[in-house]
């Protein structure tokens, strides 16, 4: 039986074989920090086991106050970070460096708030990282809209009334789709 900080995962009706060009969804509800904490406790787990997570592109959407980087120090922590973990909002991104198999795991943690215009992505000379190995966590990726990859994974939380979260993932390439229904049978 879950303990009642154990994310709820809602399984909408699942399209026949993934119908083509309907991306994978999986809708959860967050009662509180700890339901977070313990999924991103999952997804650390599985990043570093599925093939190609430790490259992973995530893309972190929500208004401000919904949660974005509460996940990313939960994420980071049950990865393996250790140290202060600051928000990138002034200096867009942050550096960490996590642990895989008992090597380094370069983490990349972007804020894109601040941007104005997409160009400002390029501009900052972020292609090279985005390109190269490690998980990259974007948040406000729409900022930065036409320049970026597509996302393994995307995650959008909405604050409720009572401060529980929903939360809706959804799959932007195929090791992402394998990824989320990874998630969805766990």
């Amino acid at each position: 039986m879950p303990s009642h900080h154990t994310p709820i995962v809602e399984k909408p009706p699942r399209p026949p074989e993934h119908a083509a060009g309907t991306p994978p969804v999986l809708e959860m509800h967050w009662p509180d920090e700890a339901a977070t904490q313990d999924f991103a406790l999952q997804l650390a787990r599985g990043l570093q086991q599925w093939p190609g997570g430790t490259d992973a592109c995530i893309e972190l959407h929500g208004d401000l106050g919904a949660g974005k980087t509460t996940l990313v120090r939960h994420l980071l922590r049950a990865a393996g970070v250790q140290g202060r973990i600051k928000s990138p909002t002034y200096a867009v991104v942050e550096p960490h460096t996590a642990a895989h198999e008992g090597l380094p795991w370069p983490v990349w943690h972007f804020d894109f708030y601040r941007f104005n215009d997409p160009q400002e992505w390029a501009d900052a000379g972020f292609r090279d990282i985005v390109a190269g190995p490690g998980l990259k966590l974007m948040e406000w990726p729409e900022k930065a809209a036409g320049q970026l990859p597509p996302a393994d994974l995307a995650l959008t939380l909405q604050v409720e009334d009572d401060g529980q979260r929903r939360v809706r993932m959804q799959a932007g390439t195929e090791r992402g789709r394998t990824w989320l229904e990874a998630l969805r049978a766990h």
